[in-house]
């Protein structure tokens, strides 16, 4: 399946997110991907506190991040969301943080994520949900990006 990239998500750099040298501390930057990929459920019309009305959870399987540049306070971050991969169990979700001013690179990274009912068991999207795997899958087969 094709990558698709999304609009980004912004986010302001808080003071008590840098260290004491003023430089974010990278475990940050996993929380920005997580803002950007519930900002971009909600966008797509299927907010993740829907997701677990229905009894299915979306937990991280794994993180991936390449550290390009430094941020400190006040800096403005972009967050390009894609969905790289989804068979509808399993969804690669790619995110490129940019400084928002001049589009430098700061982050690459990804996060794998699984869907499971209460139990713990795997669910299959196209059965349990398939509104929402038709518009994942209906966006990566137009490449379509900007707003959903």
């Amino acid at each position: 399946m094709s990558e698709t990239v999304l609009a980004p998500y912004v986010h302001r750099v808080q003071y008590y997110e840098t260290d004491m040298m003023g430089i974010t501390h990278h475990a940050n930057y996993i929380r920005w991907m997580e803002e950007a990929r519930i900002d971009w459920m909600d966008r797509l019309g299927f907010p993740y506190a829907e997701m677990e009305k229905r009894g299915i959870f979306s937990p991280v399987r794994s993180v991936q991040c390449a550290y390009r540049r430094s941020t400190t306070f006040g800096d403005l971050v972009a967050v390009n969301v894609s969905v790289r991969s989804f068979n509808g169990v399993v969804m690669v979700i790619g995110y490129d943080m940019r400084r928002a001013d001049t589009g430098e690179t700061l982050c690459e990274a990804q996060s794998e994520h699984v869907f499971l009912n209460r139990e713990g068991r795997f669910v299959r999207l196209k059965r349990e949900w398939p509104a929402f795997c038709e518009a994942i899958e209906r966006m990566m087969g137009e490449g379509k990006g900007g707003e959903p």
